[in-house]
C-alpha cells in the first residue's frame, strides 16, 4: 500500500490497475502526443477512432470474440439493460426464462413485465428461500416450453455467490448474462451467449459505461419497433456511438483491456482472483467467529460476505477497518454484515492486511460474542 493510497474493497466504482490509472493522468493532460486530452476529444474525431477501435481489438482478443458479434458500448449501466433485453428480444407472445438469485437478478425480473408489451417472464429457479446464498443447481431448475432465453447474473455482488458455470438453456434458447461483476475475470466461451452486458465500474472500467457483446443475427433485429436509443441495432453498428458515448469510459476500458493482455489474459486473471480470494476463504475456513453468508460450493471470487456474532460487532469491525485504511467493507443494507470486494485489479496485499485485521478484530471480541 503506498502512503496516499489505502485498500479499495467497494463493490463499485472499484480499484483500478495501478497502470492504468498513471497512464490515465498522462493522457488526460495529452493523448498521442495530439496536444489535447482524452476528456477533450470528439467522439468523432481521429484520435478517438483509433480509441475506439484498438479497445474493441483488444475486447475482442481477450474473450476470443468472434466476427459473428458485435462489441460496443451503452450508458444507462446494467439497470437500462433489464427492460432494454426483453424489449428488443421477447416477442409479445412468447416466455422468457429468468434466475432469481439475488437483487439484480430481480431488477431484471420486474422489468420483464407484460404490462410493457413484452412476453411473458418465467423465474426458472430460485435461492430466495434461503436469501439468495446458493446458486440452484441444474436439478432445482425448470424452464419453461420453448423459452426465447435465458437470464442469468452471473456473478451475485451482494449475496457473494457465483455461478460456477454457464446454465445450459433448453432448446433454440440463447444465454443472456449480467455479468457486471465477474466480467473477464475467468475464462469465457463467448459462443454459448446470444447477449453478454456489463456495467464498467467492478473489472473494466469507470462507472457510465455499459459493455455489451452481442450476436449480431439478435442485436441487429429487435423483434418490434423501439426509440431509436433503446435499439440495440443502433449502437452496435455505429461501433457504440450512435450518439456521444462515454469517451472517457471507453478510453479506460480499453487502458484495462491492454493491462488484462499484459497480465496473462483470462486464464490469469481467473489465477489471481482465485488465489486472493483465496486468502480470506482460507481464513473463513479456519475460523468460528465470522459467519460466511455464500455457500461453499458457490462462492463468489469477486465479494467475499461475512458477518461477526451480532450487528453491534458488524459496526465496530466496520469502523475499525476503516482505522487500518481498509475502506468499503460494508455490506449492503439487505444483508448486513461486510462484503470485501475484490476485482481483478484488487492486490494480493490487500486481502492478507484483512485476514491480519479480522483475527485481530476476532481475538479482541471473542469474549463479548460468547456473552
Amino acid at each position: 500500500m503506498f502512503d496516499d493510497r489505502i485498500y479499495n474493497f467497494s463493490a463499485g466504482p472499484a480499484a483500478l490497475p495501478e497502470p492504468v490509472i498513471r497512464q490515465a493522468q498522462k493522457d488526460i493532460w495529452n493523448i498521442e502526443r495530439s496536444g489535447i486530452g482524452i476528456l477533450e476529444h470528439s467522439h468523432r474525431g481521429k484520435v478517438f477512432d483509433k480509441i475506439t477501435e484498438q479497445t474493441e481489438a483488444d475486447c475482442r482478443e481477450i474473450a476470443g470474440i468472434s466476427d459473428d458479434y458485435a462489441v460496443f458500448w451503452m450508458q444507462g449501466g446494467a439497470t437500462s439493460q433489464c427492460y432494454l433485453v426483453p424489449a428488443n428480444f421477447l416477442p409479445a407472445d412468447r416466455t422468457a426464462d429468468y434466475f432469481e438469485t439475488g437483487k439484480w437478478a430481480q431488477d431484471s425480473i420486474r422489468d420483464c413485465d407484460p404490462k410493457y408489451g413484452y412476453g411473458s417472464c418465467h423465474i426458472c429457479a430460485s435461492s430466495k428461500d434461503s436469501n439468495f446464498s446458493y446458486i440452484p443447481s441444474p436439478e432445482q431448475t425448470s424452464y419453461s416450453d420453448n423459452p426465447v432465453y435465458v437470464h442469468f447474473t452471473s456473478n451475485n455482488t451482494i449475496m457473494g455467490t457465483e455461478f460456477p458455470t454457464e446454465p445450459t438453456p433448453p432448446g433454440s434458447a440463447f444465454l443472456v448474462s449480467d455479468m457486471s461483476s465477474n466480467i473477464f475475470s475467468r475464462p469465457l466461451d463467448v459462443s454459448k451467449y446470444g447477449l453478454i452486458y456489463a456495467g464498467a465500474q467492478k473489472n473494466l472500467g469507470p462507472s457510465g459505461t455499459t459493455l455489451l457483446i452481442g450476436r449480431k443475427q439478435l442485436v441487429e433485429n429487435p423483434v418490434r419497433e423501439l426509440p431509436q436509443m433503446m435499439n440495440f441495432k443502433n449502437h452496435a453498428t455505429k461501433q457504440g456511438r450512435f450518439n456521444t458515448p462515454n469517451t472517457f469510459g471507453v478510453y479506460l476500458m480499453g487502458q484495462v483491456f491492454k493491462w488484462i493482455l499484459a497480465e496473462g489474459g483470462l486464464k490469469a486473471m481467473q489465477e489471481r482472483n482465485e488465489e486472493v480470494a483465496g486468502v480470506v476463504y482460507s481464513f473463513l475456513d479456519s475460523q468460528d467467529f465470522y459467519i460466511p453468508h455464500a455457500r461453499p460450493d458457490c462462492r463468489s471470487n469477486m465479494n467475499v460476505t461475512f458477518k461477526c456474532p451480532t450487528p453491534e460487532l458488524d459496526k465496530a469491525f466496520i469502523e475499525g477497518a476503516e482505522k487500518q485504511g481498509l475502506d468499503g467493507l460494508k455490506g449492503h443494507r439487505s444483508i448486513g454484515g461486510m462484503r470485501a470486494s475484490m476485482y481483478n485489479a484488487f492486490p494480493k496485499a490487500g486481502a492478507e492486511a484483512l485476514v491480519s485485521y479480522m483475527k485481530s478484530f476476532a481475538h479482541e471480541h471473542a469474549a463479548a460474542a460468547k456473552a
